[in-house]
């Protein structure tokens, strides 16, 4: 009993029997350290996710804080952009003074992007009630003013005259 083999059969279970040897080094060789790899990196990579996943609610929170002050505060962030004018000040003031006068002192130092005027004012009032409304009605204006004590108060007959210093404060970048 001979076993008769064709030639093109051997050739063909050589080349079965070297590429099965090829995948199998293949695999050993390559997709098996490379697995490994990847699974490292996969993990890697949630990591890099949730830690991004964090950072976007993080973002998300802040954005609507942000957009919640904007929307409360705008009329103090416009403020911040007028530039002051002596005469409408006057003007807008005039009502809880019997005179005021403005005399700007100096323009002082900038101060973290803002320019600060320092003004001098003397005003003759009826009762100190108008001064008080007098300062709520700063905090309402155009501007962003702050009153420097001491505040001085001196009589003249039946009206008061007060003389005291404001620091009016406007954007650098308006200029």
């Amino acid at each position: 009993m001979t076993l008769s083999i064709s030639r093109q059969n051997i050739y063909l279970l050589v080349l079965s029997v070297v590429l099965l040897v090829f995948v199998l080094l293949f695999a050993f060789f390559a997709l098996i350290p490379e697995g490994k790899n990847y699974r490292m990196e996969r993990l890697e990579m949630k990591k890099y996710e949730a830690n991004e996943a964090q950072y976007h609610q993080w973002h998300d929170e802040v954005l609507e804080e942000l957009q919640t002050l904007q929307s409360h505060n705008k009329h103090i962030i416009a403020a911040y952009d007028n530039i002051f004018d002596a005469e409408r000040f006057v003007k807008m003031n005039s009502m809880y003074f019997e005179s005021l006068q403005l005399q700007k002192i100096t323009t002082k130092e900038d101060k973290e992007g803002f320019s600060v005027y320092e003004v001098n004012a003397t005003s003759k009032i009826d009762s100190p009630s108008s001064f008080y409304a007098f300062l709520e009605g700063i905090n309402k204006s155009d501007w962003i003013i702050n009153v420097n004590f001491p505040i001085r108060f001196e009589r003249e007959g039946s009206v008061i005259r007060s003389t005291f210093t404001l620091n009016i404060y406007t954007n650098l970048h308006e200029k």
